[in-house]
């Protein structure tokens, strides 16, 4: 990659770039999934390439190509000069020409690496029959899957930033079906590691079926105002809906109700929102972003006070301060957008066990649906179909489906009166989110 660059700069001057940028991204990813002791699926992929950016008569022109070799310097070079003449952007573009610091974090793990593919596989079908063995009402574990991806990526710039940074991680996607009679019911959970002796099969298969069994002969609920106990998977899956509004670029297209928040209050004064890029179990977790910038851990909300946006080169530039790190692509051939690291609430003290106890009468709810159609993530506002628990006297009553919870995001955020200890993440997708079990004063709650 160092001789390709050095090849691809020298050459970019001779075709009349003023500046440079080669940004470089690699992964391999190995998949699999069993079902009834077999394997059902099995994938080991490697895909990537490069991206070229240039300034060609003060315009920047974009290329990108999935060869590595000296045919592609000369179509990267012309592709990314054609690209130029024939922009139309007023943007001033940026070549980053590198932060003071950058931290150093070690996101990958040689003894990851050389756990083979049957352990793996043998890890799935450990689980798979634990699964089984605990209940005869365990119909089918209908996804026991198993990733495990490796990434690479660098930029370097003739402004003379030279960043390189590789790391891995697995990750275990289990879900259950459970039937009594003709109540069938369904449970899942995912869990990630870098370290693959943490995988305990049988805390996996156990609190995967358990959370099944806990919902058969769920039946809905009176129709009113509830206290509601937002278990930490659904809390996650409610704030990554509404994490783009941290975003600068949104706030500056009006796409964000947290414009001209800076330094004011949008969250009760328990609530800490982090994004974390050095979280030794983060997902996303990096030392600079897909521009070069140091990344940063950042306190995007302090005791309920909005402190920052998230920003990239370009809408910082727009707003006059420094990047925070957050310049972020999909792929070498995406284009540049702004998405957190690590991002979630920051935990509390109390158990989820405590906020249960501490309920005359309240609604767990452990999982939301229609999240992509049921929450607007510009007003806030969300209906979305639900199932939890009830609670009584300090006890979880019965399992409750059937109903729907609706209100706003940000009120909500503001009727948070509890943040508990047990913070857990989703599944990756447009940056790592999290969140503790949190207690809302409350929530409209539609059933009977």
């Amino acid at each position: 990659m160092l001789n390709f660059k050095n090849s691809l700069f020298t050459k970019g001057k001779d075709y009349g770039f003023s500046e440079m940028e080669l940004y470089y991204q690699s992964g391999g990813k190995f998949s699999t999934k069993i079902y009834k002791g077999d394997v059902d699926s099995f994938s080991i992929a490697n895909v990537g390439g490069v991206s070229f950016r240039g300034i060609y008569q003060g315009k920047m022109g974009y290329a990108y190509t999935e060869k590595i070799d000296e045919e592609s310097i000369q179509f990267l070079l012309e592709e990314a000069k054609e690209n130029a003449t024939i922009i139309d952007s007023e943007d001033n573009e940026i070549i980053f020409s590198g932060s003071e610091k950058y931290e150093e974090i070690e996101l990958y793990s040689e003894k990851l690496a050389s756990v083979t593919n049957e352990e793996k596989i043998n890890l799935l079908k450990k689980i798979e029959t634990i699964c089984f063995s605990l209940s005869d009402k365990v119909t089918s574990v209908n996804y026991c899957l198993l990733e495990s991806v490796a990434s690479e990526k660098m930029i370097a710039n003739t402004k003379g930033l030279e960043k390189y940074e590789k790391g891995n991680v697995v990750y275990t996607y289990i879900s259950v079906v459970v039937k009594d009679g003709e109540d069938i019911k369904t449970a899942s959970k995912v869990t990630l590691a870098r370290d693959f002796s943490t995988f305990d099969a049988t805390a996996l298969a156990t609190e995967v079926v358990e959370e099944a069994l806990s919902t058969l002969g769920a039946t809905s609920i009176a129709s009113k105002d509830y206290p509601i106990i937002l278990r930490n998977k659904a809390a996650a899956a409610l704030l990554r809906v509404f994490t783009p509004s941290f975003s600068a670029d949104n706030v500056h297209k009006g796409k964000s109700k947290l414009a001209n928040k800076l330094g004011k209050s949008i969250a009760n004064s328990y609530v800490t929102i982090v994004d974390d890029p050095f979280l030794k179990s983060g997902f996303m977790s990096r030392s600079f972003d897909s521009e070069g910038v140091a990344t940063q851990r950042l306190q995007v909300v302090e005791k309920g006070v909005l402190k920052t946006y998230l920003h990239n080169l370009k809408s910082a530039t727009k707003d006059q301060i420094p990047p925070t790190g957050h310049g972020a692509k999909s792929s070498y051939k995406g284009t540049m957008t702004i998405a957190p690291s690590n991002l979630f609430i920051e935990p509390g003290e109390k158990t989820y066990e405590q906020l249960v106890a501490s309920e005359k009468e309240a609604i767990v709810i452990t999982d939301l649906q229609g999240l992509h159609s049921g929450a607007n993530a510009i007003s806030g506002d969300f209906s979305l179909s639900a199932n939890g628990y009830v609670v009584k006297a300090g006890v979880i009553e019965r399992p409750v489906n059937q109903i729907t919870i609706a209100g706003n995001f940000y009120t909500m955020l503001e009727e948070i009166e509890t943040v508990a200890n047990d913070l857990d993440f989703g599944m990756p997708s447009g940056g790592y989110i999290g969140s503790p079990s949190l207690k809302i004063k409350r929530l409209a709650v539609s059933g009977e």
